[in-house]
């Protein structure tokens, strides 16, 4: 499945499944429940406090988190690599940030205490943990192996 993608609706919520060769003409993807266009960008989602729940708990597909604060050198020298990450993966993993000094519930609550911290989400639950500036591809290497296991299941 990694010549299509996996699109949220924003409207109703549905998922779509939507071949990478329809964006590649420039065609505009829609929803099949509501009609409502997707947006198909390739972009890591932002989450907060109020839709981390939603957005990487309730999520179908595995979620990599970067929790990360605008003031950290390490995080912005990551960003370049997660945003790789999130376009070479699309459609199997999804991309969250999440910035730790505006949404500190969440923080807390995943006792993030050093960024970048990379969580890895399956099902729902926290599977792998990175802490501090990884090279890609280790974090690919990681990211893979969860996909295998979610594969098999």
């Amino acid at each position: 499945m990694a010549d299509s993608l996996l699109i949220r609706c924003t409207k109703c919520g549905a998922k779509n499944r939507v071949p990478r060769s329809k964006l590649e003409q420039g065609l505009q993807p829609v929803c099949g429940r509501c009609g409502t266009p997707l947006s198909a960008a390739i972009e890591p989602l932002p989450v907060t406090d109020a839709t981390f729940a939603t957005e990487v708990e309730g999520a179908a597909l595995p979620v990599l988190v970067d929790a990360w604060a605008p003031w950290c050198g390490p995080c912005r020298t990551i960003a370049p690599l997660l945003q790789e990450l999130a376009t070479e993966m699309a459609g199997r993993v999804r991309v969250a940030k999440l910035n730790v000094d505006e949404n500190p519930v969440t923080a807390s609550r995943f006792r993030i205490q050093s960024i970048p911290s990379l969580l890895l989400f399956r099902g729902g639950r926290e599977v792998d943990r990175l802490v501090g500036v990884q090279p890609k591809s280790e974090i690919a290497r990681r990211v893979e192996r969860a996909l295998t296991v979610t594969e098999r299941s």
